[in-house]
């Protein structure tokens, strides 16, 4: 068995949150944590709003949130005038579902990783159309190779409208190969929609590599912005295809402007984002990654032991650079969504640990973060503790 160390931790990082120091924060992947910098970066821009919202909202805002928008597509790798701001992952993928003109007998393709709001918004918009949906099952062991020809395999050239695939799936902390993916797809001529919203941050992302039709990926996890802020890219032949959730006055300017301006909505989180970015290029991108994989590979090792998971059943993320791993829980503790929030919440209330819990092929996950404000003896706290929480029931 190779034993996994804690990384070396990142001196100072700590106190760049206001988290509470009395719960072990390990669930960063759910809603992310901003640093106190950028919250008050945020509350500078909200100041100037209240201050005379007319001429904050009327004189050049727009101009701002391209700024911002160049700014972070720079950041991704990605065309400005093909990205736009948008609150989430879920609203890009909404945004892509409701413009590319599905019909009766057309078809949705997924997989069985993907995130339960996405497989919503699918649905939904399936519903609306008459066209159906489909999800692949990919084991969570699949290689890359394996991952490729499950999907070659489930496309229907013709009748499959678009293929949404994970660049790190949510629920099982996955590292899809989206690249050789969108290849396959492209080369059937099926569109491709990379759900990206644990990417940014985390991995070095280049979404002009990838080559996706769409590509979506949230800021506000793992690059420190502020809730509600995401990136949606959109290759050139879809721009004048994409339309807004909701109509504003920038509807004649078209993608991205169109996108973008929804009105009295509270863009100070977007314009907040390159603090966030510049935040994590303080710390430096690369000793961040580094850290948060080693210490997110580091927990699963410790709170497996305790749970008498073997080495081997541990499940591989698929990549060294994926700072969230999977733990599984012993058989029949968690089989449905419900009993995943309720022991999630028990988890919280009695170990002081925020953790993700999922429900995945009828067995409970428990999913462990690892983040620059994170220290080893929280893995190994909850390690202690949780074997007799769970026997409890």
């Amino acid at each position: 068995m190779t034993v996994v160390r804690p990384p070396e931790p990142i001196p100072g990082a700590r106190l760049l949150f206001s988290l509470d120091p009395a719960v072990s924060h390990l669930n960063h992947g759910s809603f992310g944590a901003v640093p106190v910098a950028v919250q008050r970066a945020q509350q500078r821009l909200r100041d100037e709003m209240e201050a005379n919202p007319l001429r904050f909202f009327s004189q050049g805002l727009v101009d701002r949130i391209t700024h911002t928008r160049r700014h972070v597509a720079t950041f991704l790798g990605a065309d400005p005038d093909g990205t736009a701001l948008v609150g989430n992952a879920t609203t890009g993928a909404a945004i892509v579902l409701q413009s590319i003109g599905l019909r009766p007998g057309d078809e949705v393709l997924t997989t069985d990783h993907g995130y339960g709001a996405v497989d919503l918004c699918v649905a939904r918009e399936c519903r609306r159309t008459g066209a159906g949906a489909r999800a692949l099952r990919v084991p969570l062991s699949a290689t890359d190779e394996e991952i490729v020809e499950i999907v070659r395999d489930g496309l229907r050239p013709g009748r499959t409208r678009l293929l949404v695939i994970d660049q790190i799936s949510s629920p099982t902390a996955r590292l899809f190969p989206v690249a050789a993916v969108v290849g396959v797809a492209r080369e059937r001529g099926v569109p491709v929609l990379v759900d990206a919203a644990h990417a940014p941050g985390m991995l070095p992302v280049d979404v002009a590599a990838v080559g996706a039709d769409f590509w979506v990926g949230n800021l506000h996890k793992w690059a420190y912005a502020p809730r509600g802020t995401a990136a949606l890219v959109v290759a050139p032949r879809w721009r004048e295809r994409i339309e807004p959730l909701v109509v504003s006055w920038e509807q004649h300017a078209g993608f991205p402007h169109s996108v973008e301006w929804q009105a009295t909505l509270d863009y100070t989180g977007w314009l907040s984002a390159p603090a966030g970015l510049f935040t994590l290029r303080s710390l430096g991108l690369d000793r961040v990654r580094a850290h948060n994989a080693a210490l997110a590979a580091y927990g699963q090792q410790v709170v497996g032991a305790a749970l008498g998971v073997a080495p081997a059943d541990l499940p591989d993320p698929g990549g060294p650079g994926v700072a969230m791993r999977l733990v599984p829980l012993p058989p029949g503790v968690v089989t449905t969504f419900d009993a995943a929030h309720a022991l999630r919440a028990r988890i919280a209330e009695r170990l002081a640990a925020e953790v993700s819990v999922a429900a995945w092929q009828g067995r409970g996950w428990l999913r462990l973060c690892g983040q620059v404000y994170n220290t080893p003896d929280e893995y190994e706290r909850l390690a202690a503790r949780l074997p007799a929480l769970l026997a409890r029931g």
